[in-house]
């Protein structure tokens, strides 16, 4: 059965490398390679051309697209600049593991031109204009444990990670509610979608979320995924959108991106939107 609550906001906190990006940063992107050889570069290129047109777009409709096959074969063309940064630095290099091996974070800068040109072939142009900061909830259940994601929680750690990894991804900024402000505000666990949307959402503007985006994530064994409902509002309509069986990484990616295609005039998500 689908479970929506309203969108909420109580009193929020700055989540640190979530902020919006801005600029250059739009078209830059990273992903992780094992060694500097010549082909994982490739790929990785490729990789982080898609998500770079995503990013700059807002158009997550754009992930999977065959039209982008061309492009990500001759993804090295588009790029300005890459370099690495060692995860393992200042470890020592293991037996049957030098550094033809290690995992390295590559980082890529493509050429602004060049991206906005492969949009506009597309049928798309760059979101340019100002990307409102999401007031991110997220109420998690798996059997008995349920749990809201917040910006310092223990039992959350990973999941906010993920989530502000979406958000760096897809180029938003977030804001997620600390501990002690959803004990404070009694907003513990399921009781958030208890609570009115007319209460609550003032408070997001208040303390810097400027729109508030829900989602609910509940453990399937049967899909051996997460079932997934967001739900976000804005210019008059609730916008509502499903992911069924996937990872929690990927539930967050496609919460942030739904938000984010919704906010750059690049479509409804879910196919459908109320008032």
């Amino acid at each position: 059965m689908k479970r929506y609550f309203p969108a909420l906001a109580v009193v929020l906190v700055w989540c640190a490398g979530a902020m919006a990006a801005a600029g250059a940063d739009l078209y830059r992107a990273q992903t992780v390679v094992t060694g500097q050889g010549e082909a994982n570069r490739i790929t990785g290129f490729a990789a982080c051309l898609e998500d770079v047109l995503i990013k700059v777009s807002g158009a997550h409709k754009l992930a999977g697209d065959k039209r982008l096959a061309a492009y990500k074969s001759n993804a090295k063309s588009f790029v300005k600049a890459f370099s690495y940064r060692d995860q393992f630095s200042g470890k020592p290099i293991r037996d049957e593991q030098g550094t033809r091996d290690r995992p390295y974070d590559l980082t890529i800068d493509f050429e602004e031109k060049k991206i906005d040109d492969i949009l506009r072939a597309l049928g798309l142009k760059p979101w340019l204009s100002h990307r409102p900061r999401l007031a991110v909830f997220v109420e998690m259940e798996n059997g008995p444990r349920k749990f809201v994601v917040t910006a310092d929680g223990i039992q959350s750690d990973l999941q906010r990670d993920a989530l502000l990894a979406a958000a760096d991804k897809r180029g938003i900024g977030v804001v997620l509610p600390s501990a002690a402000a959803l004990a404070k505000s009694g907003l513990e666990g399921a009781k958030l979608e208890a609570v009115p949307s007319s209460t609550l959402v003032p408070l997001a503007t208040e303390q810097g979320g400027e729109l508030a985006l829900v989602g609910y994530l509940a453990w399937s064994d049967r899909e051996l995924g997460w079932v997934t409902n967001w739900r976000m509002d804005w210019q008059g309509r609730t916008h509502v959108w499903e992911i069924r069986g996937v990872t929690f990484d990927e539930a967050f990616r496609r919460g942030i991106g739904g938000a984010a295609q919704i906010l750059s005039d690049n479509g409804d998500p879910g196919g459908r939107a109320r008032r």
